[in-house]
């Protein structure tokens, strides 16, 4: 069957109904785009999926990269699907003009990045790796080391990691062993091991550059005396050739479950006397400067999770139109002609969860692109400051949200097909093998829960919370005088629950142990997570019912009816689940907490 890799309409209505992207073009940084500039970079990125990602993704999944000990080899259709993306400028698509770049508005980059994320799924990796290394040396950099890593980055010659989990340290990076022993030139001699780092090696581009976490000799113990190295592949001269290997060496991939596209490494530093490392920024400030990347990384994986998921369902949709099957329980007439299954209402229920879940993350994740791009480019001082705020709130939720819902709606989209579903001749397998690892990668739904809770809330006299809670609120006010009442006093009644609890909780870390406070953490982000969707659904719920006003063709009123179809689902079956949340926090079951290491 020929199944559409995303909705056209849907990216449109994101785009310019729900987050106004033209509005844009009033800021002098995006002064010369238009609409049709934007529209240009979708259309390329969607041409680019089509003809080069889409028709190799099963030969990507089938065929994982293998190493000899020597060298990694990998189908060489990754590397021609890899460069006409480069080509393209989509590895510096948010880029300043100095640099090669589009300098499009991040909101427009990710609607465009959907459909390559959609068709090219992990492969893609390669070169969001990359933009966002580059950022982080861009922002955090001397002027030399700009010039010497981020201009070869953006013109697609270098590409970019970021290498921070060690095998005895995992996500606790206190722990890590890394380390990092001045020379006399003013460089450092890095020396450790490091796994699991996304393309850590392949020969897609010319270098490599990592940017490594490791400790100064002498450095304060803890995450307080971790500093950041860039760490080339290859060295580079001074008139920015390449020179000879640097002391980095493959020790090995990790071959996946899903996300075949991208290499995963595990890398030795320094096994022959050390690895050149460029100490970026100030030393013992490392953890905070990858920070940097972390959060743009944890955008993307959201995004990416989200974009698996609307192809999955986009896929399911589709045969679901085509698969003829069965008939009515109305029907009792075995000579009639079977009916496409969309017409079996547990279809249509899986599919408007799919639909529920996919659009309302990908609807965040947008969300948090528009807020990445005013902290910078607000016209107010005012404007991006609260940006910055709500972003650094949203994060952890933007991460987690799309990562956790976005596997259940691929696992639904396999259900839908049924037993076709699970065997390899149709993708959405392969979409939920792909989609699984983003609830691990850049800080597990856990770390993120904790982060939100223990950090992000209480953090500034709580000004993330409650710039959310403002937001949610106008949105609310704004629906109360339409025929969206209904929705948006469901909306506020959560939003009460949610106060309720979070009032609760901040009680209970000054006055109970802070383990048993944290043990439930999943819940509240859980809960917190369902708030904010149904809150983006309300939205996309106004912006479809004042555009049925006008006199339309019938398929966007289909189109609008199905907005606020998806919004009563998630209004009437998953927002309600916050209740249940809600009563374990408040009461602070210790059903987890209670639980001994030798019962299991």
């Amino acid at each position: 069957m020929t199944a559409a890799i995303l909705s056209e309409r849907d990216i449109q209505f994101m785009l310019y109904e729900l987050f106004d992207a033209e509005g844009l073009t009033a800021r002098p940084r995006y002064a010369d785009h238009s609409v049709d500039t934007f529209n240009a970079a979708i259309n390329t990125a969607q041409h680019i999926a089509s003809k080069y990602f889409v028709p190799i993704r099963k030969k990507v999944d089938e065929q994982q990269p293998t190493f000899d000990g020597e060298k990694i080899s990998m189908i060489p259709e990754i590397k021609i699907a890899v460069d006409a993306a480069i080509q393209a400028g989509f590895v510096s698509s948010t880029a300043d003009y100095e640099f090669g770049g589009m300098q499009l508005p991040l909101l427009v980059s990710a609607a465009a990045n959907a459909y390559l994320c959609a068709a090219g799924s992990t492969t893609m990796g390669y070169l969001a790796l990359t933009s966002a290394n580059a950022s982080l040396i861009e922002h955090h950099g001397s002027a030399e080391q700009v010039e010497k890593w981020v201009k070869p980055m953006r013109s697609g010659r270098f590409a970019g990691t970021m290498a921070m989990t060690e095998s005895s340290a995992g996500s606790g990076l206190a722990d890590l062993l890394t380390s990092a022993v001045p020379a006399d030139d003013g460089s450092y001699r890095i020396s450790g091991s490091k796994i699991f780092i996304s393309g850590g090696d392949h020969d897609l581009n010319e270098n490599i550059v990592h940017l490594v976490l490791a400790r100064i000799k002498g450095a304060p113990a803890g995450v307080k005396g971790i500093s950041l190295f860039i760490v080339p592949k290859i060295l580079v001269n001074e008139d920015g050739t390449l020179g000879e290997r640097n002391d980095v060496a493959l020790a090995g991939l990790f071959h996946k479950m899903g996300g075949r596209g991208q290499t995963s490494t595990a890398l030795n530093f320094g096994e022959n006397g050390g690895a050149v490392g460029y100490l970026l920024g100030e030393a013992n400030r490392g953890l905070s400067y990858m920070f940097h990347m972390m959060n743009e990384a944890r955008v993307m994986v959201g995004t990416i999770a989200a974009c698996t998921a609307l192809t999955g369902y986009q896929y399911s949709l589709d045969y679901a139109r085509e698969r003829f099957q069965g008939r009515l329980p109305s029907n009792n007439d075995p000579l009639s002609a079977p009916v496409s299954i969309i017409e079996h209402a547990d279809v249509r229920r899986m599919l408007l969860a799919q639909k529920a879940y996919s659009e309302g993350a990908f609807a965040l994740c947008l969300l948090g692109s528009q807020l990445a791009d005013d902290r910078h480019t607000a016209l107010s001082e005012e404007a991006r400051v609260k940006a910055d705020t709500l972003l650094d709130f949203l994060t952890p939720i933007i991460k987690s949200w799309p990562s956790e819902y976005g596997p259940k709606s691929n696992s639904l989209a396999i259900q839908v097909l049924g037993g076709h579903g699970y065997i390899n001749e149709h993708p959405v397998e392969m979409f939920y093998r792909d989609n699984r690892l983003n609830p691990i990668h850049e800080g597990t739904t856990g770390i993120q829960s904790l982060d939100l809770l223990a950090r992000k809330l209480p953090m500034n006299g709580q000004a993330g919370y409650l710039s959310c809670l403002a937001e949610i609120q106008k949105d609310i006010d704004a629906a109360m005088s339409t025929n969206l009442s209904g929705p948006a006093m469901q909306l506020s009644e959560a939003v009460s629950v949610l106060k309720s609890t979070t009032e609760s909780l901040l009680q209970a870390m000054m006055t109970k142990p802070i383990d048993l406070v944290l043990a439930n953490s999943v819940s509240y982000l859980d809960m917190f997570g369902h708030v904010v969707i149904a809150w983006l659904w309300l939205r996309q719920g106004l912006v479809a019912q004042a555009a049925m006003a006008a006199e339309l063709h019938q398929s966007d009123m289909d189109f609008y009816q199905g907005k606020l179809q998806a919004m009563t689902y998630f209004m009437n079956f998953e927002l309600p689940l916050i209740n249940v949340w809600s009563m374990r926090l408040m009461e602070l079951d210790a059903t987890f907490y209670d639980m001994k290491n030798n019962w299991f």
